[in-house]
């Protein structure tokens, strides 16, 4: 990858217009943009599809980078790439399922609501594989396909007979990116004039109300209001790009 000073100057160049910039960027960071595509790797995706998406966040991010930041390029460019991709994902369905599939799990589901009426029990996925002449595994995958999402909130009870909202049990997932973004913040926040930090520290890391912050450094409330939706306004688009 290329020094923080000859980044610097590629960017300004490539935010000028020049395509040859944005080239000497992008093939200077293939193997930050290849290692953030790995993660998103088996949800359904292609990798090259994913690659593309990664360039597409990477040039959003050379648009949207702002000196003033205080953060290295690579430290903004990391979550506007995830982002990228995520946006993808999120629109557009990570997963793909075929007519034909549709169609055997809807055979499937009538099949276990006529055995469970005929026979007071539902069938065991054993049972189920049998009968249409497959393998376990593969009953169990086309029978999830049919499932709808349901709420991460959602109550459901677990073998040790407590019931817990699914949320509780998901895995934290992307320490990394977070961390990056929380380096980001942080690094916004203190390129900011001392007056105007500490109302962003009070209000959303101290959780103080305009009134509270107002008397504290000794301005209106309304001045407080204004100067915090201006904060707000210019964090959103040095963000979006």
């Amino acid at each position: 990858m290329l020094e923080n000073d000859e980044t610097i100057a590629y960017l300004r160049l490539a935010k000028s217009g020049d395509n040859a910039a944005k080239e000497t960027l992008l093939s200077h960071n293939v193997s930050l943009i290849k290692c953030i595509v790995k993660r998103y790797l088996g949800k359904g995706v292609d990798y090259d599809d994913l690659f593309q998406l990664a360039c597409m966040g990477f040039l959003k991010a050379i648009s949207g980078f702002d000196e003033s930041f205080g953060v290295k390029f690579s430290t903004y460019a990391v979550p506007m790439i995830a982002g990228e991709i995520k946006r993808f994902m999120r629109d557009d369905g990570s997963v793909k399922v075929s007519r034909a599939m549709k169609q055997t799990a809807k055979e499937m589901n009538a099949y276990i609501e006529t055995y469970l009426f005929e026979r007071g029990v539902q069938p065991t996925v054993k049972q189920v594989a049998e009968y249409f002449k497959m393998e376990e595994s593969e009953a169990v995958f086309i029978l999830g396909s049919s499932k709808m999402p349901v709420s991460i909130y959602a109550g459901s009870e677990f073998k040790d007979g407590k019931e817990r909202e699914l949320v509780d049990t998901l895995p934290a997932v992307d320490t990394q990116e977070d961390m990056i973004e929380s380096l980001l913040l942080k690094g916004a926040i203190n390129a900011l004039p001392e007056r105007e930090r500490k109302i962003i520290i009070l209000r959303y890391f101290r959780d103080m109300t305009q009134s509270e912050v107002a008397e504290r450094i000794g301005v209106s409330q309304v001045q407080v209001s204004r100067i915090e939706n201006k904060i707000i306004q210019t964090f959103r688009e040095k963000l979006s790009g």
